[in-house]
């Protein structure tokens, strides 16, 4: 293993050992991006290598209101991943896995129809998907957390 994948590895498994910064900074193999919260305790996304690593997205308006429904919080969770994405000079295009976490798995065949609208015919991210008791605010019904190919 040469030096760098050596440091790459150590910088994603001991990420403070190894000197990584949690401060929106770049330093080794990984960057940060912050949250727009400066309380939050969570990174928006952040880039280990080619990979744009994520937070959770959840289907929340811009001025903080729910919609009530499955469809409706899905497309709005993804929409906020695409922008997100864009943000940081990526796209739904680079999707390649994704976990989906759902309060209701009755909710599946809206949640899929949604979902699979948001990418290329043939292009579907890897998934793995999750009944939840529940997710971070009372109202959310789904909450997804994916990582996108983003070379620099």
């Amino acid at each position: 293993m040469n030096k760098s994948l050596r440091a790459a590895a150590l910088c994603v498994g001991f990420s403070f050992a190894a000197g990584c910064t949690t401060d929106g900074g770049t330093r080794g193999p990984m960057e940060y991006f912050s949250a727009e919260d400066p309380g939050a305790a969570y990174s928006n996304a952040v880039r280990v290598g080619d990979v744009l690593y994520l937070a959770g997205q959840i289907g929340i308006r811009p001025d903080g209101s729910i919609p009530e429904g499955i469809e409706e919080q899905t497309r709005l969770a993804l929409e906020n991943m695409s922008a997100q994405l864009q943000s940081l000079g990526s796209s739904m295009d680079n999707v390649f896995n994704c976990a989906a976490m759902l309060t209701d798995m009755s909710t599946w065949g809206e949640f899929n129809k949604v979902y699979a609208s948001f990418f290329k015919s043939g292009r579907l991210p890897a998934r793995s998907s999750f009944g939840v008791a529940g997710l971070a605010l009372k109202e959310l019904k789904v909450e997804l957390v994916c990582q996108a190919y983003s070379p620099r």
